[in-house]
């Protein structure tokens, strides 16, 4: 049976990590390091990608040679007017960590006044003068998320919580390693689903219950199954008062955060509970994405230097001296160095690239010395095809830079073969979820 397109908006596209995972590379599959076909019912309809910081818009440039400039906005999110956004199914995003807080309402307004540039407001906006509001939301982010700011823990995560629950959304969420489910990066970070009271889907879920929903029958579960010591032990509470009285109050003082690894809201209810992975397949390892004999001697660590990459790398503990002259004592733990090929390797940050002694940046050991990760292991432990980022007037440390940025493409696509699913499953009585 052949479904119709689920219409995509992407926001804060970056190098189109997202698009990636839904709609596939030429039709190939992350998953099968893009050997085997996928069949995407995903179709991105309008993209934006906006750095503010830059002049020139390096990430917005691989996206526009990846997949042209139709239909794709290179303009500050907060500056478009929600007319030229087309009507969509799915609005997708990974939208950055900020302080979410509300100063007060605007009398006579649907809106509310944010911090200025704080992105998770541009997507406020989206939804709330849509009149054709997206049915579905898949949004990512840094898994601190749950508990900023240290003052008052959750705030932010509950603030985004009460005003979906305001629009109409319901929202379920799970932190995902990627490595614990076979992937070859050890990179966690939060993924955000929504669904509106006009989905079959909310239906779904209201006629479960929500531990339910976490553990066994939710599209996060089915992505990416769970278990979980605390079924009977859950933490549920409601979100009281308005946004902005959660702004202001929410576990004020609260020492520890209130939301687990996983959990779900409906109707201003929360279920949180914390759950550890269910995986038995196969494990991807940094050996399996190393080039071999492709890498430029750029890449290789001078002998000279080694000592410093050593001493950055290695544990301290010494006396140092601030810019006021203050002496204090400095003391960290060392770090595994080079690198274990044996295992899915370390995070990948966004000061990756350069050829500059650091402590975070990744060194292999090969049988010709040591040596920084290429622009294609870099990507690959994105899961992203090869050479995704390499266009014209695109150095090597920026394409190292928007690895930092980017997202694990194999989770994005697992998240959405889970949402289809979901999605399409009323089809065999003739219902159509999407119009």
């Amino acid at each position: 049976m052949e479904f119709k397109k689920i219409r995509v908006a992407e926001l804060f596209a970056g190098v189109g990590g997202f698009r990636l995972g839904l709609e596939g590379w030429n039709e190939k599959s992350a998953s099968s390091n893009y050997r085997e076909t996928i069949a995407s019912p995903y179709q991105v309809i309008w993209s934006n990608q906006w750095e503010p910081s830059t002049k020139i818009q390096h990430a917005s440039a691989v996206y526009e040679r990846r997949w042209g400039m139709d239909n794709h906005s290179n303009r500050d999110i907060a500056s478009v007017e929600i007319s030229d956004i087309p009507d969509h199914d799915l609005l997708v995003g990974g939208f950055p960590c900020q302080d979410y807080s509300v100063a007060t309402t605007l009398k006579n307004s649907k809106g509310l006044i944010g911090k200025k540039g704080v992105l998770w407001w541009s997507i406020h906006k989206i939804l709330s003068e849509k009149e054709n509001k997206p049915k579905y939301l898949f949004l990512e982010n840094v898994d601190r998320l749950l508990i900023s700011p240290s003052g008052q823990r959750g705030r932010d995560f509950a603030i985004i919580l009460k005003s979906l629950n305001d629009l109409g959304y319901a929202v379920e969420w799970r932190v995902v390693n990627a490595a614990e489910y076979g992937m070859p990066q050890r990179r966690r970070r939060i993924f955000i689903m929504a669904y509106h009271r006009d989905s079959t889907i909310y239906s779904e879920i209201k006629e479960t219950t929500s531990s339910n929903w976490v553990l066994e029958e939710g599209t996060l579960a089915n992505a990416f199954p769970v278990l979980t010591d605390n079924v009977l032990f859950r933490n549920e509470f409601k979100l009281k008062g308005d946004i902005v009285e959660i702004s202001e109050n929410f576990n004020l003082k609260g020492k520890k955060g209130m939301f687990e690894n996983a959990g779900i809201m409906i109707d201003g209810i929360v279920t949180t509970m914390k759950t550890k992975p269910s995986y038995e397949d196969s494990f991807s390892i940094l050996r399996d994405i190393i080039q071999n004999g492709e890498v430029t001697q750029e890449f290789y660590i001078n002998e000279e230097d080694l000592d410093k990459w050593f001493y950055l790398k290695g544990a301290k503990k010494e006396m140092r001296k601030n810019a006021q002259g203050f002496e204090y004592n400095y003391s960290e733990g060392g770090m595994i160095f080079p690198d274990s090929l044996d295992k899915p390797s370390r995070t990948i940050i966004t000061g990756e690239g350069g050829k500059s002694a650091s402590r975070f940046k990744h060194v292999i050991k090969t049988s010709k010395g040591y040596r920084r990760l290429s622009p294609v292991e870099l990507e690959r432990l994105n899961m992203f095809p090869d050479n995704h980022t390499k266009i014209d007037g695109i150095t090597d440390t920026k394409r190292a830079f928007f690895m930092g940025n980017a997202l694990v493409v194999g989770v994005i696509e697992k998240i959405g073969i889970a949402l289809n699913q979901k999605i399409n499953k009323n089809d065999r009585t003739g219902k159509r979820e999407l119009v």
